[in-house]
C-alpha cells in the first residue's frame, strides 16, 4: 500500500487541495519519518516539530488553499535564517546563534503556504562539496550509509532521497545543489544568474551563488522553482517567468532541440580528472535517449584554458570576505581556515585579474555553447565516496579532491548558466547515476523539458531501502 511519501509533491498538493489529507496529517507523517530514520542519515540538524504542527494547524483553519505550496512540508538549509530557530551555518562559531529575522529564502516559501520542518545539514558556511562538520553527524548517501552525500546542500538532498521531505530549497555557489543531488540520485536545478531575485548571485564575487530546488522528480523541482523565481519583485536582467512556467515546461512535450555533448571539464588542464566508466555510460544512455526522441545530438570540442587558477582565486576571495579573527580561524574547519588565509594573501591585482578572467570565461563559454539549446555533461566524475574520504587536515589536497569529484559543476556558476541534474541509469551496484544538462542564459524551461523527457524515457528507478522503512 502506498504511503504519503510515495506520492510526488504535486500529487501530495492535489490530495491536500481535495481535502483527502490535511496539512497536519502530512506534517505528522514526515515528522514521524524524520524521528525514526534521520539518526543514521544526517539530513537534519534541527527539527522544529512544534512550530511545524502549529503552522499546519493554522493552514487547516485558514482560507489559503490556493497558495502554490499549500500544506507541503520543506526545510530550510542551515545557511538560511529563520526567526527564533538556531542557525549554525555548519560551524561551531555559531552554535548559539538564534536570529530574530527570517530571510527571504524562507519567507517566500512560507508565503506560498509551505511548512518548514527545521534545518537541513550543510558544511561550514557552505564552502565544500561534501557535508561533514565538527557540529553534526555527516550527511550520508541513503543508498549506502558508508558514503557521504555531497554538499553543500547535502542534508537537503538526503532528506528528499530518503523520503523525509517531498522537496527542499537549496543553494548552489559552485555545485552545491547539483553535487549532492547527483550523489544521492535525485533532481537538482541551479538557475541562471539573476533568475531568483532573493538569491540572484549578483551581489557576490563572480556572481556565483544562487538558490534553487532539490526534488525527486523534474516536475516537483519545477514546482518549487516557480515559487522561488516568482516570490519577490524582479529588478534584474533575467525576466520573471510566468506563474507556472517551469512546471508547464516539465509537463509539456519537449520541442526538438540541438544538444551538444562533452565530457571535457575546464579543470582538465589543472587537475588529474578521471571520468568513472559509470559516469561515461550515463552520458551515453542520455545521448541515446535524446537522439531516439528526435533531438539533434552531437559531440563537440571545447577546450577552455586557465580556469582552475581563476576559479580558485575567486573562491578564496569569497572566503576572505568572512570577518573571522585569528582566534576564530583556529576553531573553524581546516579547509575554511586555509581558504580564508589564502584569500587574505591575494593582492588586489590578483583578485581583479581573476574577476576579469571570469567575465572572459563567461563570454567564451556562452559562445562555445551557443549552437546548442542545451549541453549534456556528466554530473560527477566519480561515484559517491566514503565519509572521511575528503582529507580532513590537508586543505590543498581536500580542495583538489573536491575538484576531481565534481569538475563539471563550478564553471556553470561562473558562466551564470542554468543547469539540471537528473538520474538516467544505475551503476553495477544499483546506485543511480546522473547527467547534467546546461542551458542558455535564462533557458531553464528548455532544460527542464529535456530533463523531464529523459526522466520519462528512463522510467521508474528504484528507491533506497530506507524509503520503505
Amino acid at each position: 500500500m502506498a504511503e504519503l511519501h510515495d506520492l510526488t509533491a504535486i500529487e501530495q498538493l492535489a490530495a491536500l487541495r481535495a481535502r483527502e489529507i490535511s496539512p497536519v496529517e502530512l506534517t505528522r507523517h514526515y515528522l514521524d519519518r524524520i524521528s525514526r530514520l534521520d539518526d543514521g542519515l544526517g539530513a537534519f540538524v534541527q527539527v522544529t516539530a512544534d512550530a511545524a504542527l502549529a503552522r499546519a494547524a493554522s493552514l487547516d483553519d485558514g482560507d489559503t488553499a490556493g497558495a502554490a505550496l499549500w500544506g507541503l512540508p520543506f526545510a530550510d538549509k542551515d545557511l538560511v535564517t529563520r526567526a527564533g530557530v538556531p542557525t549554525r551555518f555548519g560551524s561551531r562559531l555559531h552554535q548559539d546563534f538564534v536570529p530574530d529575522a527570517t530571510a527571504d529564502q524562507a519567507a517566500v516559501l512560507d508565503e506560498a503556504g509551505g511548512i518548514s520542518l527545521g534545518k537541513t545539514n550543510t558544511p561550514e558556511f557552505g564552502l565544500t562539496g561534501y557535508t561533514e562538520t565538527q557540529i553534526a553527524p555527516p550527511a550520508r548517501d541513503p543508498w549506502n550509509l558508508v558514503n557521504g552525500a555531497g554538499g553543500s546542500s547535502g542534508g537537503a538532498a538526503v532528506a528528499v532521497a530518503a523520503g523525509l521531505l517531498p522537496f527542499a530549497p537549496a543553494s548552489d555557489g559552485g555545485g552545491s545543489i547539483r553535487i549532492p543531488a547527483a550523489t544521492v540520485g535525485v533532481v537538482g536545478i541551479k538557475p541562471s544568474r539573476g533568475r531568483v531575485p532573493f538569491a540572484s548571485g549578483l551581489d557576490s564575487p563572480g556572481g556565483l551563488p544562487v538558490a534553487g530546488p532539490i526534488a525527486r522528480t523534474v516536475s516537483d523541482a519545477a514546482l518549487l522553482l516557480d515559487v522561488q523565481a516568482g516570490g519577490r519583485p524582479y529588478p534584474y536582467a533575467t525576466s520573471a517567468p510566468g506563474r507556472r512556467a517551469f512546471l508547464e515546461a516539465a509537463t509539456a512535450a519537449a520541442a526538438s532541440a540541438r544538444i551538444g555533448v562533452t565530457t571535457v571539464s575546464p579543470w582538465d588542464d589543472a587537475e588529474d580528472i578521471r571520468l568513472d566508466p559509470e559516469a561515461s555510460r550515463a552520458v551515453d544512455v542520455a545521448t541515446a535517449l535524446l537522439a531516439d526522441a528526435g533531438h539533434g545530438v552531437n559531440r563537440f570540442e571545447w577546450r577552455p584554458r586557465g580556469y582552475g587558477e581563476m576559479f580558485t582565486t575567486i573562491w578564496r576571495t569569497s572566503a576572505a570576505r568572512m570577518h573571522l579573527t585569528d582566534a576564530q580561524l583556529e576553531l573553524v574547519e581546516p579547509i575554511t581556515a586555509w581558504l580564508v588565509r589564502e584569500g587574505r594573501a591575494l593582492t588586489g591585482t590578483q583578485v581583479l585579474d581573476a574577476l576579469a578572467a571570469a567575465t572572459v570565461f563567461e563570454r567564451e563559454t556562452i559562445t562555445a555553447f551557443a549552437p546548442f539549446e542545451a549541453v549534456l555533461t556528466p554530473a560527477l566524475a566519480l561515484p559517491p565516496q566514503p565519509v572521511g574520504w575528503f582529507h580532513p587536515t590537508d586543505a590543498p589536497e581536500n580542495f583538489s579532491q573536491q575538484v576531481r569529484y565534481a569538475p563539471y559543476s563550478s564553471f556553470v556558476n561562473v558562466a551564470g548558466l542554468p543547469a539540471i541534474v537528473v538520474p538516467v541509469t544505475l551503476s553495477a551496484s544499483g546506485h543511480p547515476v546522473s547527467v547534467q544538462l546546461i542551458g542558455r542564459p535564462g533557458g531553464e524551461a528548455r532544460i527542464i523539458a529535456l530533463a523531464a523527457e529523459l526522466e520519462r524515457g528512463v522510467g521508474s528507478l528504484p528507491k533506497p531501502d530506507v524509503w520503505r522503512a
